[in-house]
């Protein structure tokens, strides 16, 4: 997979280094508003690529990587306002547990830590009946989701735009499980342990334990979740439960959890420290190296949206209308308001924009343009949350890790 990640890097080279006389060529058509291309970036649709999938139960979706296995979502398959699980992307650190139907039934939480009152176990059965059921809609999203758009290139696997998906959960809350147990006044984190096993097969490492805040831990929609668009939770996300902390990167809502820890420090667990989920604390040039004591955690997922329909590459009549939709998000807040341009961000035009199902929850929007003329267009989008931050046009701030790329997001529109 290694060599395949490498030829996408030097495509990206290729293109980037073409002339925008060029670009109508490589295209094949007339591009109306090409001066206002932004400097370095490429029509959108030079950058397509196609992709073999081999996840019989997950049809569609795109194999970054197979040890561990990762897969994204092409953006026209997240168009479900709930996102199907089988339209939900696949981000692993390490190896699945295969899991016998005893290993189940005798499935325990442990919860404890240094701030932990009254450390204590609890089956499946024990979080089912003593304490009260909630179901949130809560979006997920990989902190490198839109990786491959940085340059120079950030290591790791080259997500596009799929690594985001905005499912039911059902499960009790982690806050009431940790005043269950007792929560000490000097407790500052949770970290979580999982059930996943080190790619290099040694027991006494762990390929992820991650944590986040106290406050969000005790969110009314931070849940302990066993149950995923009113379903059990899929293998590949977690089966038999998973912690579930909307809005903030992925990697915080561990898989096949098995023990959380009530810390009176931040957790220090796999991929808690040096550069794994964090970014320069203060903005750094491109290709910086940055010592791993300026780098600062990621919390919040930035704002950012999705064009789900029409797909990427369609053709469409002149002087008809064309039917938009997609969603935005924006981790801990809400979206204010949603627009999208079709002459490279030079105008733009409003949207009708929907409220969440509930908090953490993406929204849907949708439009309609018609085209005026023939040619190469690109419909971009852009999300603005409650706090007047937008997206950019361009990939933000370069970082080490190439995470929290929230540009706006291109589809190519033929229209003859």
């Amino acid at each position: 997979m290694k060599s395949a990640a490498h030829k996408r890097i030097g495509r990206r080279e290729f293109i980037r280094n073409t002339s925008a006389t060029s670009f109508a060529a490589l295209v094949g058509m007339r591009i109306p508003y090409l001066s206002l291309l932004p400097a370095g970036l490429v029509p959108i649709a030079l950058t397509h690529a196609a992709q073999a999938t081999i996840i019989p139960q997950k049809p569609g979706l795109v194999v970054l990587n197979d040890r561990p296995l990762n897969a994204e979502t092409p953006a026209h398959l997240l168009d479900d306002a709930i996102t199907p699980a089988a339209r939900m992307f696949v981000r692993n650190n390490g190896i699945p547990p295969q899991l016998t139907a005893a290993q189940v039934a005798d499935w325990t939480l442990s919860i404890g830590g240094e701030s932990c009152t009254r450390p204590t176990q609890l089956s499946l059965r024990d979080l089912q009946q003593k304490f009260r059921h909630h179901t949130y809609q809560l979006q997920l999203e990989c902190g490198g989701n839109g990786r491959s758009e940085f340059f120079p290139p950030a290591r790791g696997n080259q997500w596009s735009t799929g690594a985001v998906s905005c499912a039911q959960w059902t499960g009790v809350r982690l806050r009431d499980v940790l005043q269950h147990c007792g929560i000490q006044n000097d407790a500052v984190y949770i970290g979580y342990n999982s059930a996943d096993s080190h790619l290099s097969g040694d027991p006494k490492l762990r390929p992820i334990s991650r944590g986040v805040p106290i406050n969000k831990a005790l969110e009314d929609e931070t849940l302990i979740a066993w149950a995923l668009n009113g379903a059990d939770i899929p293998p590949l996300h977690g089966y038999p439960l998973r912690l579930v902390c909307g809005g903030w990167p992925a990697s915080a809502s561990g898989k096949w959890l098995n023990e959380i820890l009530v810390r009176d420090r931040v957790h220090d667990g796999a991929k808690m420290t040096g550069s794994a989920y964090r970014i320069p604390c203060s903005p750094v040039a491109p290709g910086t190296k940055v010592p791993d004591a300026q780098m600062c955690i990621i919390q919040s997922m930035p704002v950012k949206s999705l064009v789900t329909f029409p797909k990427s590459g369609i053709q469409h009549r002149l002087n008809e209308p064309l039917n938009l939709r997609g969603h935005a998000w924006a981790g801990d807040r809400t979206v204010s308001t949603m627009a999208i341009s079709t002459d490279f961000g030079a105008t733009w035009q409003n949207c009708e924009l929907r409220p969440p199902a509930n908090r953490l929850a993406w929204q849907q929007w949708s439009t309609e343009v018609t085209f005026v003329q023939t040619g190469y267009f690109e419909i971009w989008a852009r999300a603005t949350d409650d706090q007047g931050h937008s997206q950019p046009m361009v990939v933000p701030g370069w970082n080490p890790k190439g995470y929290l790329n929230n540009a706006s997001h291109r589809i190519a529109v033929a229209v003859v």
